[in-house]
């Protein structure tokens, strides 16, 4: 099971869709944050209308009425909250870097290992395969796989049988 999930993650596309998925998300929010804390503003000061409310979770929106947000630039009543998109797009510069160091380059490490063959192999069969492989061989040296069974029995087992320049001992006993 895990083999299976391990294989899955490998591919280089779901981990590229994962990857671009939490990039995406980290850059919306770095561009939200560059229309609050300058195109609204400067809208607002274009069109001239009054300044709004400082929005909800900043210093100002607890303080009393027409309370100024800290670190913003203020151009009349109009606030340019600058310091809140440089930590947006901090924010987004880390979320790349972690992104990178602990998913993308162990990948690609691992993935350029596996093009070298630096990779263990993969184990021996099973058990069970070697005793289908035993028990077919024996039902088709004794000529007892019919004939439209015989396919399904090498994909079965994994294997192609007859070896070339052989062929399958006629079922008509």
């Amino acid at each position: 099971m895990l083999k299976g999930f391990k294989d899955f993650i490998m591919r280089g596309n779901v981990v590229d869709l994962a990857v671009g998925i939490v990039i995406g998300a980290a850059f919306t929010t770095v561009v939200n944050q560059l229309t609050l804390s300058f195109l609204k503003p400067l809208i607002q000061l274009m069109g001239g209308s009054a300044a709004t409310p400082a929005p909800a979770g900043t210093p100002a929106a607890a303080g009393t009425e027409g309370a100024r947000i800290p670190g913003a630039w203020y151009i009349g009543d109009v606030g340019f909250d600058w310091a809140a998109f440089i930590n947006a797009v901090f924010t987004f510069f880390i979320t790349a870097a972690v992104l990178y160091f602990l998913v993308v380059l162990p990948l690609n490490k691992l993935a350029e290992r596996r093009r070298r063959g630096e990779e263990p192999p993969p184990a021996a069969p099973s058990e069970e395969v070697k005793l289908l492989t035993e028990i077919r061989d024996a039902l088709v040296a004794g000529g007892r796989v019919p004939a439209q069974h015989r396919e399904s029995f090498d994909n079965l087992t994994g294997r192609d049988y007859p070896p070339a320049g052989r062929e399958y001992p006629s079922a008509g006993r």
